[in-house]
């Protein structure tokens, strides 16, 4: 027999028919759900023939849950062929929060039939049915799923003479697995939403239901999961965006989105605190077209690897295109100039505003849209000045990060398989991103294959105040734009040399950071960003002129506020302006005139008792601002 090593590197005694079920029982290893051998996953019950290094992949893996995950999609593919015979099947991956299935529908459903499917799962759970894997000839597959032209297209397109099945108790799926053993463990599972879905992605293939489902290793992180998911639709940026009357989407323009006035005053404060900080480390501002001629992309990059997700027009009969990136426009403003190694490093910010093509069926909130403002820099530097401006980068990010409050994890995202340029320069790019993040102590992972098809990236992960994490900045040391545009500057020795350039967001789509702070403050922003800092409420019209003076020495201190002078009780005003999430509320009644002083109350609730117009000033004063706000 062929000999195999076990996690402990001890020989194990293999027998004809032993499988990694039988070995990891016998050495007492629990949670088991696949193993590997020699880093290749396996089914637990796959019959050991080849020798080698076995490892468990265990449930509390990341690994572990991403296959209870996809047998669970496949679970519930076999709950909907018991309750919806004839229902054809495209595709059902695990995802980073659960899984999917895209079904084709015998009839229509709706979320009410959700807990029903969920119900026919829990029973085919419990009946622990096993899971086998079966290779079989292509010939044969396409036999098997004559009726399922989605799973006839994929073995089509798979080209391979064979290609492998999973089947439990008649239901067979097309799948490279692996899988758990048996059913019994798919556990811990809940059935969230139902959603639209082109086949393949693409509009003009049948529109498929779009199951989604989330699967635990154990009832408690399912607790807390759905808990979570729970207080997310709470704070649903959507949702708070109307009532806070922030911004809006017309049918006119799907997935364009419309900011309202408080909206405004948001995204202003924001650009502000952003444009302040950029010019106190030593950015300057420009602003580049929207619209460009189709050859720039074309010599970009863009063309190659980004044209299904560009819009285009046509100008004096030309061919132009929507910029979906400002890198392009960047790069012609530096060689509006020959340039020095005196000017270097030259960083150059822009808030650009980008279009692209995303599909309706992603379309999602602030979260995914079609025209959006990114919070674009461009650095350019000499070779011997990329330590000092990655780590410039990297604490301006942290800084940025920790005035609104997040944690944040960071990931160095490596060549992709539809990368440009030489692996030469893209290896040395990626060992110098990781030798700054080493230098500056940060922690990271290695995300490969993740990197932008020019250059490797330092990905930042924000963590808000419910535990979800926002990819949002991000820094990419691209040595290939340089040389497909001759970029140059004129080095000490007179010569020409080419300069290195360093792309960043912080906030990344501004669009989407003020949907991701809506959802971590819950609406309730902090006093400096709150688009109504303060909420003067009127008690009786004759209290209309302490009122309107109270708000003049609120707009002398520029502060924002809004007057209520409705025709309202006081309770049901304080009550609104709690809705609202107004930080401070100011009551304007007899006793506030007659002693030249204010009632405060937070948007908490709480009433702080009276206070003196001076001690209104200095409370105010005190609240928290950016320093670059200050200057």
């Amino acid at each position: 027999m062929p000999l195999y090593k076990g996690p402990d590197n001890k020989t194990l005694d293999i027998k004809g028919d032993t499988t990694p079920f039988d070995l990891f029982k016998e050495m007492e290893i629990k949670g088991a759900v696949a193993a590997k051998i020699d880093g290749r996953a396996i089914d637990l019950h796959s019959a050991l023939r080849d020798g080698g290094i076995l490892e468990p992949i265990t449930s509390d893996s990341g690994e572990g849950l991403e296959i209870i995950r996809h047998s669970a999609s496949h679970l519930m593919a076999q709950a909907i062929t018991k309750l919806y015979p004839g229902a054809k099947f495209g595709v059902g991956p695990a995802i980073a929060d659960g899984f999917y299935y895209d079904v084709l529908f015998p009839k229509a459903v709706t979320e009410e039939d959700l807990p029903v499917i969920e119900a026919e799962m829990k029973r085919l759970s419990a009946e622990k049915i096993r899971i086998e894997r079966v290779e079989m000839s292509s010939d044969e597959a396409l036999g098997k799923f004559t009726e399922d032209p989605f799973k006839t297209e994929l073995i089509k397109e798979i080209g391979s003479p064979s290609v492998s099945l999973y089947g439990q108790d008649g239901f067979w799926d097309l799948c490279r697995g692996p899988h758990v053993p048996n059913t019994g463990y798919v556990k811990h599972f809940r059935l969230m939403s139902l959603a639209g879905a082109y086949w393949r992605g693409d509009e003009k293939n049948v529109m498929l239901t779009r199951v989604y489902g989330t699967a635990f290793a154990d009832a408690e992180s399912l607790g807390e999961y759905l808990k979570m998911m729970e207080e997310a639709k709470r704070r649903d940026h959507r949702k708070l965006g109307r009532e806070l009357d922030l911004f809006s989407f017309q049918p006119e323009g799907p997935g364009f989105p419309f900011f309202h006035p408080k909206g405004m005053v948001l995204m202003n404060s924001l650009v502000d605190f952003w444009r302040k900080e950029h010019i106190r480390r030593g950015y300057s501002e420009i602003k580049t077209p929207l619209i460009l001629d189709r050859e720039l992309w074309r010599r970009s990059g863009h063309w190659d690897h980004y044209r299904d997700n560009m819009y285009f027009t046509e100008i004096d009969e030309r061919p132009y295109a929507i910029k979906p990136m400002n890198c392009p426009g960047g790069i012609l403003v530096y060689k509006t100039s020959r340039r020095s190694y005196r000017e270097l490093p030259l960083r150059m910010a822009e808030m650009g505003t980008v279009h692209r093509h995303e599909r309706s069926g992603v379309l999602h909130g602030l979260m995914r849209v079609r025209c959006f403002t990114q919070d674009d820099a461009h650095i350019y530097c000499s070779p011997d000045q990329i330590g000092d401006e990655l780590k410039g980068v990297i604490d301006l990010d942290k800084y940025i990060y920790d005035v609104f409050g997040f944690q944040f994890g960071v990931e160095l995202s490596t060549r992709p398989d539809n990368f440009m340029g030489d692996p030469a320069l893209w290896e040395n790019a990626e060992r110098r991103l990781q030798d700054i993040l080493e230098e500056t102590e940060t922690p990271y992972k290695i995300n490969p294959g993740a990197g932008a098809f020019y250059g490797p990236t330092i990905d930042f992960h924000l963590k808000d105040s419910i535990g979800r994490t926002w990819q949002c900045g991000t820094v990419q040391l691209d040595f290939q734009m340089p040389e497909k545009f001759d970029m140059t500057y004129i080095g000490s020795d007179g010569a020409e040399h080419r300069p290195v350039m360093l792309h960043r967001t912080v906030l990344g789509s501004l669009e989407r950071f003020i949907g991701i702070l809506i959802e971590h403050y819950a609406g309730a922003f902090p006093y400096w960003i709150a688009p109504v800092q303060v909420k003067i409420i009127q008690v009786k019209p004759e209290f209309e002129e302490y009122a309107l003076k109270l708000g003049e020495i609120l707009k002398e201190m520029n502060v924002r506020f809004e007057r209520d002078a409705r025709d309202e009780k006081l309770g049901r005003k304080i009550r609104d302006a709690q809705l609202e999430k107004t930080p401070y509320m100011r009551i304007a009644g007899a006793r506030e005139a007659e002693f030249n002083s204010v009632s405060v109350r937070t948007r908490a609730g709480g009433d702080i008792g009276s206070r003196s117009i001076d001690e209104l000033k200095a409370m105010l004063a005190s609240e928290f601002v950016p320093e670059a706000l200050k200057l």
